[in-house]
């Protein structure tokens, strides 16, 4: 048997990476120097460590067990551990005497009552079991309080599995003009999935390799890419990788521009509306604006104290950043300081939205709270504590002024490690919603184009859509691995969600 720390020390960063642990998988990959090792992160697959640790406490439960023999020790069927129990001191010995203590106890009790040592293991394993069974009585109570209403439940016919990432799928994104959904995964790929034939139940995917100049060639990176982001007119796909660089395609999957000036990992790009110009931000602490005809840096902004996380476009030239080191930044183009500096989380800012006219700046933060920025002051305006665990992200509604759907209220989503969502009235900042059908942390949210419907995707491994003005829960799927993104297509009949074990699935919410 050989174990090389890189080994282990890689598939704990893949574990904290498929637990939402994105912060401390950053710094675990950092310091134990993930990027220099020479592990195909391809061929692994999701899930691997949880794998080896069930087998290695299969192995444990068998020694309790069984004899050097084969048989099975003193009768007793294979006994289950604890993974905690496992790796204890002497866990074969200590376990096997207890039995035999028990068994002698047993067997002393029964000899007393004159009912015999068999009668009392009987009893024994009758208490054993009432007590096994009343677990499973508890757990399947438990299990139909959280099952989806049959009505509500998306049938297998409305969903299509997409497959050919050979990793967990971080991001998706719909095409803004055609039918055509981009994913992004940790196979060092993206992938465009065309989807206008699927009457016949198919689709086609181009596969855009990110590769670097090594030895004179062209290799695969083996790093994720890990946002990526449509121009308005959708002709070309952006994306973000953590070999450091920023990639422009075409539709059809031709590589146009590599955009390489952050010394690390980048973790978010947005195009601007115009399309002129692509924002990313980097583990380097900077935030640049990129020319996207030329693939030039125009502006690099080194403002955070540490890893910038997230950014959004205020204006075509304006844009807001927000970072680890708690503060987000207000920058624009041309400017050699920030326009705006807002101060008041606790801990690190994870994500930012700008509502759709621009006026007021959404954040939310590991501190578990949500707050609304406005240029007109240094304070927030509101600031909403509801949520009982990290905020993962957050979206606007397009509704409201300045949107295609005027007469609607504007409303903010925000998404947790709580396992919830809940929706707000920020002109009141009040909350006017919670929903809590998920089971695990909610890591993305999308609001349907006429802002009536509402997606959320969880490591439960569902996909919810929520009626915003009710709270009703109208459509459920349950995919086969954790979700990661959710996103809906431009005319809002079909939502995508990209998970954990490497599917991508696009739900058809068609009548």
């Amino acid at each position: 048997m050989s174990i090389s720390s890189d080994e282990v020390n890689f598939l704990v960063y893949r574990y904290l990476q498929e637990s939402g642990f994105s912060h401390s998988a950053f710094t675990f990959g950092i310091e134990s120097h993930i990027s220099q090792s020479n592990i195909n992160g391809a061929l692994v697959p999701p899930a691997a460590l949880i794998s080896i640790i069930q087998k290695g406490l299969q192995y444990v439960e068998a020694e309790v067990s069984i004899n050097e023999d084969g048989t099975l020790f003193d009768g007793r069927p294979i006994e289950s551990l604890s993974l905690i129990d496992a790796v204890m001191p002497d866990v074969v010995q200590t376990r096997q005497q207890a039995y035999r203590d028990k068994l002698a106890q047993q067997q002393a009790a029964g000899s007393g009552s004159g009912t015999g040592p068999q009668g009392s293991t009987k009893n024994g394993e009758g208490a054993a079991n009432g007590e096994e069974n009343g677990s499973h009585a508890l757990a399947n109570h438990h299990s139909e309080m959280m099952e989806v209403d049959r009505d509500v439940e998306i049938p297998q016919s409305k969903a299509m599995v997409l497959r050919g990432h050979e990793s967990e799928v971080f991001i998706c994104a719909w095409n803004p003009v055609n039918d055509l959904l981009a994913s992004g995964s940790g196979d060092s790929t993206a992938r465009i999935w065309n989807l206008s034939e699927n009457s016949t139940g198919g689709s086609t995917q181009l596969v855009l390799r990110h590769c670097i100049r090594e030895g004179g060639q062209d290799v695969p990176s083996n790093k994720d890419v890990t946002s990526l982001d449509w121009n308005s007119e959708g002709t070309l796909l952006a994306t973000g990788s953590y070999d450091g660089f920023a990639r422009i395609w075409t539709k059809d999957g031709n590589l146009a521009s590599t955009l390489g000036q952050h010394k690390g990992p980048i973790f978010a790009l947005k195009w601007n509306k115009k399309g002129n110009f692509i924002l990313s931000a980097g583990v380097d602490k900077t935030t640049i604006i990129w020319d996207a005809h030329t693939g030039e840096a125009k502006q690099q902004f080194p403002f955070h104290s540490a890893p910038a996380l997230d950014v959004d476009w205020q204006s075509n030239n304006t844009f807001a950043s927000c970072s680890t080191d708690m503060c987000i930044h207000v920058c624009k183009l041309g400017q050699d300081r920030p326009v705006k500096t807002f101060q008041g989380h606790t801990n690190e800012v994870n994500a930012i939205k700008w509502d759709p006219t621009g006026s007021l700046l959404a954040s939310c933060s590991d501190d578990m709270t949500l707050k609304i920025w406005s240029m007109k002051q240094d304070l927030c305006v509101h600031d909403l504590q509801a949520h009982s665990k990290e905020i993962y992200t957050i979206k606007w509604s397009p509704t409201g002024p300045g949107t295609n759907n005027p007469s609607a209220n504007l409303m903010l989503a925000s998404a947790s490690f709580d396992s919830t969502v809940r929706l707000w009235d920020v002109e009141r900042g009040v909350c006017i919603h919670t929903l809590t059908r998920h089971q695990e942390p909610v890591y993305s949210v999308a609001f349907s184009p006429d802002g009536r419907h509402l997606a959320s995707g969880s490591f439960d491994k569902c996909v919810h859509i929520w009626n915003t003005q009710t709270g009703a829960l109208v459509h459920s799927y349950r995919g086969t691995g954790g979700i990661f993104e959710v996103c809906w297509n431009a005319t809002g009949d079909k939502v995508g969600a990209s998970a954990s074990d490497g599917s991508v699935c696009v739900l058809d919410l068609r009548k």
